[in-house]
């Protein structure tokens, strides 16, 4: 499912006293299948558009085309349970979202709830556990009585038992130690091959960012400053140090070597082996590049 955003504003509490313009002019194309990752401070807009992408919010300017359906301030919208379940969003810690006495009980609670039968539901939900690493008879406990990791684990099952086309990722491993942090990412990754998934992945992450994105959008101040590959985004990094923002560990230690030997590497490295083989061909050069 293809979604676009076409220069969309959005103001809280519009034509109140108490406006607030959170993002202006923003246009974002995110073909089926795309790996988006969106990055920025805090403030910077990335929860607002993140709302937008399933209709949690609507438009207060521009447009959002989500597959057949488009979002304005317009037209009164109808019927948004199908776009809902077509695009899944995993907030941060889901987790605190669990509720009900049984994990196959909460996984099934989605689906159910946009009309999918039960039995066909329980069937959802032994597969979307399998899907994020847990076994089978972890559907009889008490979510309550998983841990941490597991429980989170147990909420994102819950959104890919609704099928959807489109997952949302709004940092999805906040609060995770760096072992379990790859897990989730490695696990979300391998669905979106899988799956043939959209992803969209709000990040503090520029590890993350750089490592599974196909697509990088920078946001500042409530507007895109910035899209690109990771290689195109990465390739200044100065320009997003001077934003305040971070850069991935092999982009930093590219630069202080560049600085180093007062040369240039002949192409960005975003993994430890393309940085190892780029100086392993400078060096081999004679220092010539």
């Amino acid at each position: 499912m293809d979604i676009s955003l076409q220069e969309v504003e959005y103001k809280y509490q519009a034509n109140t006293p108490f406006e607030r313009l959170a993002i202006k002019d923003v246009s974002i194309d995110i073909p089926s299948g795309t790996f988006l990752s969106i990055i920025g401070h805090t403030g910077s807009g990335k929860s607002t558009i993140l709302q937008h992408l399933n209709a949690l919010l609507k438009p207060t300017g521009g447009k959002v085309i989500i597959g057949d359906r488009e979002i304005t301030s317009a037209k009164k919208q109808k019927n948004l349970k199908e776009v809902r379940q077509k695009v899944g969003i995993v907030f941060q810690f889901p987790e605190h979202q669990l509720f009900e006495e049984t994990v196959e009980k909460d996984i099934c609670f989605g689906p159910m709830n946009f009309g999918v039968a039960e039995e066909e539901a329980k069937k959802r939900a032994k597969i979307a556990i399998k899907q994020v690493g847990l076994p089978d008879e972890i559907l009889q406990k008490s979510p309550f009585d998983l841990s941490g990791g597991q429980m989170r684990r147990v909420a994102i099952a819950g959104v890919l038992a609704m099928e959807p086309d489109v997952i949302v990722l709004d940092e999805p491993t906040a609060g995770l130690d760096p072992r379990g942090r790859k897990e989730i990412m490695e696990m979300f990754h391998a669905l979106h091959l899988e799956r043939k998934l959209s992803t969209i992945l709000v990040t503090h992450s520029m590890e993350d960012a750089s490592r599974y994105a196909d697509q990088i959008v920078i946001m500042n101040k409530g507007k895109v400053i910035r899209k690109g590959t990771p290689k195109e985004i990465f390739s200044s990094p100065d320009e997003l140090l001077q934003l305040g923002l971070d850069v991935p560990e092999v982009v930093r230690l590219q630069k202080k070597i560049e600085e180093a030997f007062q040369t240039k590497l002949s192409k960005t490295c975003l993994t430890p082996d393309e940085l190892t083989e780029e100086i392993a061909h400078f060096l081999l050069g004679g220092g010539q590049k």
